[in-house]
């Protein structure tokens, strides 16, 4: 399995902004305004994802006092890692396309206000989910892994 390329993630975002950006501005005045802790669960899901990739990196490296990983654990670690990151990218891109659509008009319409705050706190949290993906899937490699090598960080890099 490959890693996860930022750049196939902000490809992935921006489709979904624009997708975001056309439905909203078609429906707007049909839909209900968006509370502003509708993104949090993301944000806390990022979180997590950071915490498990930190305590199961300690496992992968063989740290004292940690049990090994077994390897279908750690290969669960990565879907869910590779998941989401995918799906934050496509959540980040919702509200961003939101966020485009109402920030101009925050001025002139009154709910436009609160949905540019919950699509702004929506976009950061779905961004914090993006980085704990990633992080994770980074946490998951082995200590011997060619990539690591390659980049100049891994056991045979100086040589």
């Amino acid at each position: 399995m490959t890693p996860t390329r930022p750049r196939d993630l902000v490809i992935v975002g921006l489709v979904a902004a624009v997708v975001a950006h056309l439905l909203v501005r078609f429906t707007y005045s049909a839909l209900p305004t968006f509370p502003l802790t509708a993104g949090i669960t993301l944000a806390v899901l990022g979180i997590v994802e950071v915490v498990a990739g930190n305590l199961l990196r300690a496992r992968i490296e063989h740290r004292p006092g940690t049990r090994p990983v077994e390897a279908l654990a750690a290969a669960r670690a990565v879907i869910v890692a590779k998941a989401s990151s995918l799906g934050g990218a496509v959540v980040a891109g919702l509200w961003a396309g939101l966020l485009v659509y109402v920030l101009p008009m925050v001025g002139d319409v009154v709910a436009a206000g609160s949905d540019a705050r919950a699509a702004g706190v929506g976009l950061v949290s779905a961004l914090v989910l993006v980085a704990g993906g990633l992080w994770l899937e980074r946490c998951c490699r082995t200590p011997d892994d060619p990539r690591d090598e390659e980049a100049g960080r891994g056991p045979g890099a100086g040589r």
